[in-house]
């Protein structure tokens, strides 16, 4: 199977000038088939608050009423995919930017409303791995926004961690998948306030006991069930780690091996 390696960064990474020209001239390096997926939520706030449009978040996730649809479209979809794939194709890299809309390359539904209504939140059904492949094939970079669509003509917002989770799921099934996790922290921390404090590897046993303890909490509970299911799934590799380190083989490796020695 050939390599393919999908690197999702978090919105932090991706505002911050120095921190996105490191990423990006790394990410040139890697070799092989390779995609990119963004988040950028501070931005969408940002503009939000600007525009005089409440930001509405519960448990880390953002409530999409139509009005904030229309803002992270235009910052996730516009402003940041659309930097990104400039900055790459000056280093040679021959990106293509995409929300899950284009060449239908995932299809969501509408989060359904339990408690909390999401408003125009969208939880990924089927991931077009053919679409994907294509492009491999054909000599292009992916760098998917986290927007989707459900095939209603309505684009919904989607959580950048999951997207990244369910394409690596489903090229799995073509390629030897290493998914790489990479954020603004060394890995996933014993201690949060000591960036030095890396969990090296994890395992899901493991994962369930800090996260009863507390050692792993918020936004990292989700990530992290998020690179189980792909290691469950096929996906080869899965690493959490700094934006800076995504060739250096250093963080949190995740696997789903019962007993670690």
């Amino acid at each position: 199977m050939k390599k393919l390696t999908l690197i999702k960064v978090g919105g932090k990474i991706v505002e911050e000038e120095n921190t996105l020209f490191k990423l990006l001239n790394d990410f040139s390096k890697i070799e092989g088939a390779k995609a990119l997926i963004h988040g950028g939520g501070r931005l969408a706030t940002g503009l939000a608050e600007r525009l005089g449009v409440e930001s509405k978040m519960v448990e880390g996730r953002r409530i999409t009423d139509a009005e904030t649809l229309r803002i992270v479209t235009m910052v996730y979809a516009g402003l940041v995919n659309k930097n990104i794939v400039a900055r790459l194709q000056a280093l040679n890299v021959n990106a293509i930017g995409l929300t899950g809309a284009d060449m239908n390359v995932i299809h969501s539904e509408k989060r359904p409303v339990k408690t909390i209504d999401y408003g125009f939140a969208g939880d990924v059904k089927e991931v077009n791995a053919g679409a994907l492949t294509m492009l491999f094939e054909n000599g292009f970079i992916p760098v998917l926004s986290p927007l989707t669509h459900d095939k209603k003509g309505n684009l919904l917002n989607t959580n950048a961690d999951t997207i990244a989770g369910e394409t690596a799921k489903a090229l799995a099934k073509s390629f030897d998948v290493t998914l790489i996790f990479c954020f603004e922290k060394n890995g996933v921390l014993y201690d949060e306030k000591d960036d030095n404090s890396v969990i090296p590897l994890i395992n899901r046993e493991m994962f369930e006991e800090y996260k009863n303890r507390g050692i792993i909490q918020g936004g990292m509970i989700p990530k992290l069930e998020n690179s189980f299911q792909a290691i469950e799934a096929g996906v080869k590799q899965v690493i959490i780690t700094k934006a800076s380190e995504i060739n250096s083989g250093k963080g949190t490796i995740i696997s789903n091996r019962e007993y670690l020695h």
